[in-house]
């Protein structure tokens, strides 16, 4: 796999600063393997200069498939603002903060809300939740100079997408979590699977890598369906997978996983006689409590990250009363706390600026666990080493998490599973 050196990210931001450059074609087909070639291309917008003032926007689901992650999310962000509003914000100035609505790939909302933020002079956009919607603009992002965030997106492409630099996420690779799910899978002892798996590039990537581990370690994938999330309905598919008879069926996917699990239980292919796994986009206390008592009972699901600490959801319910869901709370929490110190440590809200010093905070110096500690150490001249809720976080040159958890979940007779997970499995993103 290519992988950006640490000089070719350094030289893509400083190309990216020093250039004026004309504006990328939106969309996913850009994607290319990270390079320092790659990593400083010839047509970019002109960098943002940043105005002294930090200013965070936000592409989080409020609409479509993933909306259930959004009030975390937005939570997440929420109370690390607060905090270092409270702390003094950002180069002695408050941070400022929009809200957007990223909807999902069956709309443009994302573009309108990317339009909104750079309009806005935003310095860093957090999100999307989806990578989908991520691909379809980062390219305009990026293009403007200003940093792409992500605290959900886990396809592999973004490892090597052409990002000039400016692209992080704080949730890792899914060569991990499909890793994770199946090891758990074949421990389980199942020894025959079919794969269920939406048709995009989150859906695919995961779904090879779990294939890949599954037979790996000694089982069989009899049947795999890619499927269009966006369909009526799944009876073809699921005959498919019930013809083959599986010992575990696997989901990959959104909300549209309740439609594929109502057709699992119409055919004769129900949890207590399948064993059912899910994944981080369709692992939800809320997409399926009207279902009938006990139709997931003893699922489990994987969701990228380590606990979420009880005083850190205290705080969060503070923001949000009504959250059902700490999914990707932390990683968002950590995302805008990570953005604020890299501008402090650059001395400059400026996208390009705030990336440079992006991987700096992450490592190698100090440890901190939170904006105010943190914030006290660069001001006294200190190289900082911030340890998020989230985990470690510690970017490597591609601008993922070199190392992360994988929670795996239980699904009660309630059809949610606990805030607490059965276990944490840790890995290195490249092992």
């Amino acid at each position: 796999m290519v992988r950006i050196a640490p000089v070719g990210r350094v030289l893509a931001v400083v190309a990216a600063t020093s250039l004026a450059l004309t504006a990328c074609g939106g969309g996913s087909d850009t994607a290319a393997p990270s390079s320092p070639a790659s990593a400083a291309p010839s047509s970019a917008a002109p960098a943002a200069q940043g105005d002294g003032t930090l200013t965070l926007g936000t592409l989080l689901p409020q609409t479509g498939s993933l909306a259930f992650l959004g009030p975390p999310e937005f939570a997440g962000v929420d109370l690390a603002v607060k905090e270092i509003n409270e702390a003094g914000g950002v180069l002695g100035k408050e941070v400022g903060k929009i809200h957007t609505d990223s909807g999902d790939t069956t709309t443009n909302i994302a573009s309108q809300s990317v339009d909104n933020l750079l309009a806005q002079k935003a310095d860093a956009i957090i999100g999307a939740a989806s990578s989908s919607v991520s691909e379809t603009v980062i390219d305009k992002i990026t293009g403007a100079g200003v940093v792409h965030f992500s605290p959900a997106n886990t396809s592999d492409k973004f490892t090597t997408i052409a990002d000039q630099g400016l692209y992080f996420r704080t949730s890792p690779p899914d060569k991990l979590q499909g890793r994770v799910l199946g090891d758990l899978i074949v421990a389980d002892g199942n020894a025959t699977v079919a794969i269920m798996a939406m048709q995009d590039s989150y859906g695919t990537g995961l779904a090879d890598q779990v294939a890949k581990t599954v037979q790996d370690g000694g089982a069989e994938v009899v049947e795999r369906v890619d499927y269009d999330p966006k369909a009526a309905e799944f009876a073809a598919d699921i005959a498919k997978i019930k013809a083959k008879n599986p010992a575990a069926v696997v989901l990959i996917g959104f909300e549209e996983t309740a439609k594929v699990i109502n057709e699992l239980v119409k055919q004769g292919l129900p949890a207590d006689k399948h064993k059912w796994y899910m994944v981080d986009g369709n692992t939800s206390n809320t997409n399926y409590v009207k279902m009938p008592k006990g139709t997931l009972k003893g699922v489990k699901g994987t969701i990228p990250g380590a606990a979420s600490p009880e005083d850190f959801q205290k705080k969060l319910l503070e923001i949000n009363p009504d959250l059902e869901d700490f999914s990707y709370a932390p990683e968002s929490y950590d995302a805008a706390n990570l953005i604020a110190l890299a501008a402090e440590a650059a001395k400059s809200d400026a996208g390009t600026a705030i990336a440079a010093k992006l991987a700096e905070v992450s490592k190698g110096g100090e440890k901190c666990k939170d904006f105010p500690s943190c914030v006290e150490l660069l001001k006294a001249g200190k190289d900082i080493d911030y340890d998020g809720v989230s985990g470690p976080v510690e970017f490597n040159d591609a601008g993922d998490p070199a190392v992360a958890t994988i929670g795996i979940y239980e699904y009660g007779d309630d059809n949610k599973y606990p805030t607490k997970a059965l276990e944490y499995r840790t890995g290195n993103i490249e092992g």
